[in-house]
């Protein structure tokens, strides 16, 4: 059996307890807290999942929709982090996108930098020739990436870009942690199948 280890922990702060609270009591000041804490990394899966373009805002938008009338629902004391529930959502308005054809089913992922929020300032390396050795790896990445099925490079952004376990991404893509492990590992060979031609070439 094919041996794949766990990513490894991706730490972040979540919501302020008591605006979590405000929130799941429908309070809109504090929904707008938990939009603003949370936008950017929404933006960040739906564009590696899907690529930039302008369906990520309509996607998100429908992401935080759903989730506004979810949260009452959501148990802080639960074995969910809220962010991983909030993940959950986003990959599943990303995939129901795809099967409903709102998007393309093989839309080509520009860059990994592609899930920036729109106004995100790039960092830039020492010299400009790291740069443009980093964009070119980081084309190549991308190109393996957009030519996978929508639900592997799925489970590859939850896993290795989000932190999500195993068990998680099986609950986000309604299938078994065994399946989604062989997706994370299928991903991979891809993106290593990849790297090795841009090595040849270069």
């Amino acid at each position: 059996m094919m041996a794949l280890p766990m990513a490894a922990p991706h730490p972040e702060p979540e919501l302020d307890p008591g605006v979590l609270e405000r929130c799941r009591a429908g309070d809109p000041l504090a929904f707008r807290a938990f939009v603003v804490r949370f936008e950017r990394p929404v933006f960040s899966l739906l564009s590696r999942v899907l690529g930039r373009g302008p369906h990520i805002d309509d996607l998100a938008q429908e992401t935080f929709i759903k989730a506004h009338r979810a949260l009452p629902g959501f148990e802080p004391r639960g074995t969910a982090k809220l962010s991983t529930w909030l993940y959950t959502i986003a990959t599943r308005v990303a995939i129901d996108a795809v099967r409903r054809r709102r998007v393309s089913e093989r839309l080509f992922v520009q860059s990994l930098d592609a899930g920036e929020h729109p106004g995100a300032g790039a960092s830039s390396s020492e010299s400009p020739e790291r740069d443009a050795e980093l964009r070119r790896v980081r084309r190549a990445i991308a190109g393996a990436l957009g030519e996978l099925p929508v639900d592997q490079r799925a489970a590859f952004v939850l896993y290795e870009l989000h932190g999500m376990s195993l068990p998680e991404i099986g609950d986000a893509l309604k299938i078994p942690a065994a399946t989604a492990k062989t997706r994370v590992f299928r991903a991979r060979q891809k993106l290593q199948d990849a790297l090795a031609a841009y090595r040849e070439v270069t």
